[in-house]
């Protein structure tokens, strides 16, 4: 929470100063590649514990961006197009915006889809197989459902025991995060046998969370046949590829890809890591992703796309619209690039 504050703090700013303004032909690249997960009614805004509320937005938002966009002269562009003119090394007149999406769950259908299209907005859908089957322990789901029910949590993580208080939203909330980190952290196999037996033990059902939040397969045929949507891999369990070992990289890597083409006859050519920080995906993992065919992939580093990035088209950067930031002062910042810049040490390119 103190994080979040000194960032809206430091994009306030940025924006009351001018300097985001002042800055914006010095800063403002090419483009940008929007990231969300989650659109829906409220999305973002829920009040009392709600801890995941960064990963949602709502429909009427994500209106408000791509309108901003169009009246900022961005060209809204597939992700396929924005490549390609990365790659070409054409120099527009205009920046372009690109909207990705990660996971594939149903509120994208139900509530994104009618604003893209109301738009003509070209946005691409990155699928993680095992969350389409309902199968995927949604861990950070889960980890909030628990906490959501439990006066106090009580947990084995590694050789320590912990115990904490859950009785008020604000003790819910910084039980969350004490124990985010440490499951995010664990061996991708061990963090999902963990999280079943945490779960099961409190009786919350994780597949019945997953099946809850994702996008059937017969769903995704439905908005895939829209030429505005691209569909691109997320792995098949979505794990952090950083943290498995090359071959079973490779392995989620190529049977994420190939199970989208049997399931929607499409083969996918872009690719995003989950999570995507740096310490999620690395230079090994880009180039196992390279090899396996892919013509470009998406972190979730910070930054716009310069021309440079031609060079690193298997770690492109985005600029996420978190729940918490819904501002179009905020968002007016970002595309700016100046906060990126500043984030990123003064570099356009941070791609290692």
């Amino acid at each position: 929470m103190a994080k979040t504050s000194i960032l809206r703090t430091s994009l306030d700013l940025l924006f009351y100063s001018g300097a985001s303004q002042a800055l914006r032909r010095v800063c403002g690249g090419m483009g940008a590649i929007f990231m969300l997960h989650h659109i829906r009614p409220g999305g973002g805004l829920q009040r009392g514990f709600a801890p995941n509320a960064g990963l949602e937005l709502t429909p009427e938002f994500l209106d408000t961006v791509i309108s901003h966009a169009k009246s900022r002269g961005y060209e809204l562009l597939s992700l396929e197009a924005a490549v390609r003119r990365l790659e070409q090394g054409e120099t527009a007149a205009e920046p372009f915006a690109v909207f990705t999406i990660d996971d594939g769950y149903r509120d994208n259908l139900v509530h994104a889809w009618p604003v893209f299209r109301r738009h003509q907005c070209p946005f691409t859908i990155f699928v993680a197989p095992a969350i389409t089957d309902g199968t995927c322990e949604l861990w950070w789901r889960g980890l909030e459902a628990v906490i959501a029910g439990e006066a106090r949590v009580r947990v084995r993580i590694g050789d320590e025991d912990i115990e904490l208080d859950a009785f008020t939203d604000a003790q819910k909330q910084a039980a969350f995060e004490r124990l985010y980190w440490p499951v995010r952290s664990m061996e991708q196999h061990a963090q999902r046998e963990w999280i079943r037996d945490f779960c099961e033990a409190r009786g919350v059902n994780l597949e019945a969370i997953c099946r809850a939040e994702a996008m059937t397969w017969t769903e995704l045929r439905q908005i895939s046949a829209d030429p505005l949507c691209s569909i691109g891999a997320h792995t098949v369990n979505h794990f952090a590829v950083a943290k498995l070992d090359p071959e079973e990289v490779r392995a989620e890597v190529v049977a994420s890809r190939d199970r989208i083409q049997q399931e929607l006859g499409i083969l996918p050519k872009f690719f995003a890591y989950p999570y995507g920080d740096e310490t999620s995906a690395g230079p090994r993992d880009f180039e196992i992703v390279r090899e396996a065919g892919f013509e470009a992939a998406v972190t979730t580093r910070k930054g716009l796309i310069f021309p440079a990035h031609k060079d690193h088209l298997l770690s492109l950067p985005r600029v996420s619209l978190n729940g918490g930031f819904q501002k179009l002062r905020y968002v007016d910042v970002l595309m700016s690039g100046t906060a990126f810049m500043l984030w990123n040490g003064l570099k356009r390119v941070k791609a290692a």
